[in-house]
Formats: C-alpha cells, sequence, structure tokens
C-alpha cells in the first residue's frame, strides 16, 4: 500500500494520501476505462460508442466536476451539497442508458477520488469513490421509462447513499455516538447532504422550462433515428 498511498497520522487518527505512483496507477486505469467505452454498444446494439456520445457525456462530467466544487456546505468527513453535481452524471444515462452511463459514473469516481480523496483504506476508497459515485450510472436502466429524468435521477443518488452507508458502518462506526448504532449515524449523515441536494435538484426540474430545455438537449444528444423515435423519447421526461 506504501507504494501508492502515503500514511498520515494526525490528532490520533489514520489517513492516506495518493503518492505519485498512486496518481500513474489512477491515470492507467482511467486510460484503460476510457478506452473500454469506446467498444460499448449503442441502446440499439448497431454500432460502437459515436463521437457524439462521447461529446455529450465528456460535457455533462466537465459539467459535473465543475459544479462539484461550487459546495453549499462540506461535512468534516467527507460530502458536500454541492450545486447539482449529481445530476449531470445521472443526465448521461437519461441520454444514453446503461452501458454509457454506469461507464462515465464510474470515471466520474475516478476524478473525484483524485480531486478531493478523504482515505483511511483502498475497501474504504473503492467504496466511497468508485462503487458510490460508480452507482450513479444506475440511472440509465430508467432512461426509456416515463419520467425517465426524475426516477434515473432518484434512482442513481439512491445507490449512491446505499454505497455510502454502507461505508459510513464498515469503516467509519467509531465515529457513532454513544448509543446510537452505526447504521442510523451513517444513515443520518451521508442523508443529510445526498437529501439536501436531492430537494434543491428536484425543485429545479420541476420547473417547466428547465425540463423543455432537457428534453431539447436529449434529442441533439441523439443520434438520427426515425421521427418516431424521436416522438417517443421527448415524451419520456
Amino acid at each position: 500500500m506504501s507504494l501508492f498511498l502515503e500514511k498520515i497520522v494526525e490528532d490520533g487518527y489514520t489517513t492516506y494520501s495518493i503518492t505519485g505512483a498512486g496518481y500513474a496507477l489512477i491515470v492507467v486505469i482511467a486510460i484503460i476505462l476510457f478506452a473500454a467505452i469506446g467498444y460499448f454498444l449503442n441502446p440499439g446494439g448497431k454500432a460502437k460508442m459515436s463521437v457524439r456520445q462521447l461529446t455529450f457525456s465528456a460535457l455533462c462530467l466537465a459539467l459535473a466536476f465543475v459544479w462539484s466544487n461550487v459546495k453549499l456546505f462540506k461535512l468534516p468527513m467527507g460530502g458536500s451539497v454541492t450545486c447539482f453535481s449529481m445530476f449531470f452524471v445521472t443526465f448521461i444515462g437519461y441520454l444514453y442508458g446503461p452501458r454509457v452511463s454506469l461507464a462515465s459514473a464510474f470515471a466520474y469516481g475516478i476524478l473525484q477520488m483524485v480531486v478531493d480523496p478523504y482515505i483511511i483504506s483502498v475497501p474504504q476508497l473503492l467504496c466511497d469513490y468508485i462503487l458510490a459515485f460508480g452507482a450513479l450510472g444506475i440511472s440509465g436502466f430508467f432512461y426509456k421509462q416515463k419520467n425517465a429524468l426524475f426516477t434515473g435521477y432518484l434512482a442513481g443518488i439512491f445507490g449512491r447513499f446505499v454505497f455510502s452507508v454502507l461505508s459510513g458502518v464498515i469503516f467509519f462506526a467509531d465515529y457513532a455516538p454513544e448509543g446510537m448504532s452505526p447504521l442510523a449515524y451513517s444513515a443520518a449523515y451521508n442523508g443529510m447532504y445526498i437529501g439536501a441536494e436531492a430537494v434543491l435538484t428536484i425543485v429545479v426540474l420541476l420547473i417547466p422550462a428547465v425540463r423543455q430545455t432537457l428534453v431539447r438537449i436529449r434529442n441533439q444528444a441523439m443520434e438520427p433515428v426515425s421521427p418516431s423515435a424521436v416522438k417517443r423519447f421527448s415524451g419520456s421526461v
């Protein structure tokens, strides 16, 4: 572990920072992941991932990363309420379905791990960053359903909540107040910031002009298809 992570002991607590070799490993993993994305099939199974899909997905991830740094408040052991950053990741699922959304969400988790890590062990790192952020890609499984924009978003953030709570129970149980179960403490801690951001996001998505704009973006992001297919997707907000 010392090759990729450096131990830091402060006030009796042990955390880790990523070393140069660790960053190099992350870069290699990210390159492999993005290369794999290029071989994913489109939902129709007709072709590999297109330039348009890569472009829109990269744009969404860039917006998610930028807005993740606009924090309304940040909790001491990780987690913060941001300006809709999780939505931009789940929006990829709304555009292209689970193959692209899961790969993009895992890539976003790697990006967050590099930029703002809180690490106490490798399993915790994987759970809090790769799995928790990667779960946002669950939104893609709902992209054909009615109210896909809302359903996919809620499913994605719930997936992140589940892994974050699991991490709290396994790795941060000692922080639970005396007499309070680690599960209740973890659920309350993670639900505080994930729930607050979810409420803010849903309120904005309920604005008709916002939903109409997102539908237009979806139609522009789609590959050229028949008019009947466009009509089908445009109705599944």
